[in-house]
């Protein structure tokens, strides 16, 4: 079920007050109009600039309201049996900490319970006032599907001066690849890719400005990467590893390979459930950042890491939020990779921050298991007794690799196989006595 559709289903179950939260006003609003113009509802905005704007159906003048006040007297004034949808844009900001007004909008939350009006609250942030919490139902807008993109494609498209030149493939590829940004970024994304020259290495035009095709994908990437390290706790990663850059873990190679369509439409068409996630524990410097880049380079998926650190926040409840933001945008892009490094540090948890990392360790452990979305989890970790047991319980991962021994690991850049194989058979004193004269990093090789 789409946003628009459930709206329909709050509007016509008489859901007085819903709180959406997004920054994207104008995809907002289309989506309200097209529902108001098929069901004939009528639909004004106001914000704190423009004030009463009416959108579709209005019939007669809006009131001039020029303060949140009088705002609500006008919603309570307004023709209770004409169905109506009030849009209010930022009104978040109006609530804040104005304890009078609060108290004007929970009674007029509980008079709009026998009326056909509505109110649709805009606003970045899901942090509504205690005494309001049971009046108001909030709602996370998503951001934009593959056919949305598919039309600001298609504007650009139409336009005689740009010129598309992209197979069904490579047009899929170019909307998969702005998958997680929202509509004005998408915008700004093709635009500047249309606009823009690649040249190669010694300077000559192999893309020239005002044609989009299958070259300008990794530029749409790469903006991908910098508007997603935005977000703060999210990064992007484009791998280029293959198995070839990794040595060992015959067993780990070949449970990815027969899993490796595992993300594909075949496999949804069986019935074949998506693979959850691995967890890599091991000493520092036995590979297992590799091993994540790895498998997202031999899947073909795009790589997201996960900085849990970057999650908490100062404020009450925005950790939480965060970390909802964060997990909606990587459902967003999947199929994809979340690579969670150093799962121990993140994860440790403290009794001196009144229970916000436990909560947001809730969190993200009811979304490894309750997800939908196809998102391979890669976690890894050093120490393995410093994770809380419930982190490694089945079903959050398939399977769980621990390199016990130095002697027995076997992850190493390939560039090292010659030396791993002459130094095996030395014993310890001698191989460290070895790599500590020539600055050899042991771990790389051993």
């Amino acid at each position: 079920m789409d946003f628009k559709q459930e709206m329909e289903i709050y509007l016509r179950s008489k859901f007085t007050v819903i709180w959406v939260v997004t920054y994207e006003e104008e995809r907002l609003i289309d989506d309200l109009k097209e529902l108001c113009e098929k069901n004939n509802r009528m639909l004004a905005t106001w914000d704190v600039a423009a004030f009463f704007q009416g959108v579709v159906n209005v019939s007669g003048s809006l009131p001039d309201a020029h303060d949140p006040k009088t705002v609500l007297e006008a919603i309570n004034k307004a023709n209770k049996d004409r169905s109506s949808v009030f849009l209010l844009k930022d009104f978040h900001a109006c609530l804040d900490k104005q304890v009078q007004l609060i108290r004007q909008f929970r009674n007029l939350s509980q008079q709009l319970k026998y009326t056909q009006k509505s109110i649709v609250i805009s606003s970045s942030t899901s942090h509504i006032p205690d005494e309001l919490k049971d009046d108001i139902f909030i709602v996370e807008f998503p951001s934009p599907t593959i056919k949305e993109l598919e039309g600001i494609l298609d504007r650009f498209a139409k336009n005689p001066q740009i010129k598309v030149d992209l197979t069904n493939l490579g047009r899929e590829k170019i909307l998969r690849s702005a998958l997680g940004l929202s509509s004005n970024q998408a915008q700004r994304v093709f635009g500047k890719a249309i606009v823009a020259e690649i040249k190669d290495a010694e300077g000559r035009v192999t893309k020239p400005a005002g044609i989009l095709d299958e070259r300008s994908i990794d530029m749409i990437t790469s903006e991908k990467k910098g508007i997603i390290r935005e977000s703060g706790a999210l990064e992007f990663y484009s791998p280029q590893e293959t198995m070839s850059d990794v040595g060992g873990l015959e067993v780990l190679k070949g449970w990815l390979r027969n899993r490796e369509k595992a993300f594909s439409k075949e496999a949804r068409d069986y019935g074949l459930p998506a693979p959850k996630g691995i967890a890599l524990i091991g000493i520092p410097g036995t590979g297992k950042s590799l091993t994540a880049k790895m498998v997202a380079g031999l899947w073909h998926l795009p790589l997201v890491r996960l900085d849990v650190g970057a999650l908490f926040g100062g404020l009450v409840g925005q950790s939480e939020e965060n970390t909802r933001r964060a997990l909606a945008l990587v459902e967003t892009i999947s199929p994809c990779l979340m690579w969670i490094d150093e799962m121990e540090k993140g994860f440790a948890t403290g009794g001196g921050d009144g229970g916000t990392s436990q909560r947001v360790f809730q969190n993200i452990l009811t979304w490894m298991q309750e997800k939908s979305k196809p998102v391979f989890v890669i976690g890894t970790a050093n120490n393995i007794s410093a994770l809380p047991p419930e982190f490694l319980r089945k079903g959050r991962f398939d399977r769980l690799l621990r390199n016990r021994k130095l002697t027995t690991t076997r992850i190493h850049r390939k560039p090292y196989y010659h030396l791993y194989y002459f130094f095996k058979s030395f014993p310890c004193n001698i191989k460290f006595l070895i790599f500590n004269q020539y600055r050899i990093n042991l771990f790389n090789i051993i």
